[in-house]
């Protein structure tokens, strides 16, 4: 009987220990489980970026500069039509169509100006020599913040989690700029 007794003290003295165990060791690994998220997902706003800027500086060169620019930003967003809206990349918030920036620059990779007004008047631009700085002879698209072109900040999606723990949590995607030489630029000849 007092074997069995000192079983029973000692199973009862065991209970509970399972979910300690478990509540250290869950820490940890959610912590690194939302670290591999947020590598993943840091990868991801990278990639992307460079792939809106190489979109949009594509649809750039082959499309009218005069009147598409809008829908130019939409569609490097992977988003077709032409609203004037703000839309955002999937999975990615931080980078909206208001985020990507379209230059157009003339043969020494100053920006044009002033723009010629539509593709057949660049035509006649890139001709006259007395136009040269009106020529648009290469676009340039970037995905950078409204004030200085610096790139865009990343937002973490376990933002909150840090702002509990007092970490200020900025990291800076870079602008990766793309230059191409000016196509069509939307000339349709008549």
């Amino acid at each position: 009987m007092a074997r069995h007794a000192s079983f029973l003290i000692r199973r009862w003295r065991q209970q509970g220990v399972a979910a300690v165990e478990f509540a250290l060791i869950s820490l940890f690994f959610f912590t690194l489980l939302l670290g591999i998220v947020e590598l993943g997902r840091v990868l991801y706003v990278w990639n992307t970026v460079q792939e809106v800027t190489r979109h949009a500086a594509r649809e750039a060169v082959v499309r009218n500069f005069s009147s598409e620019v809008a829908a130019v930003r939409r569609e490097a967003l992977f988003r077709p039509g032409t609203g004037s809206g703000s839309v955002v990349l999937p999975a990615a918030g931080e980078i909206s169509n208001a985020e990507v920036r379209i230059s157009f620059l003339d043969a020494t990779l100053a920006t044009v100006s002033p723009l010629p007004s539509d593709p057949a008047d660049n035509l006649s631009a890139c001709a006259d020599a007395s136009r040269s700085t009106s020529c648009i002879r290469f676009v340039r698209a970037e995905v950078c913040d409204a004030t200085a072109c610096q790139g865009v900040f990343y937002r973490p999606l376990v933002g909150f989690l840090l702002g509990v723990g007092g970490i200020n949590f900025r990291v800076r995607i870079p602008v990766s700029p793309v230059l191409m030489p000016a196509e069509s630029l939307g000339f349709a000849p008549a």
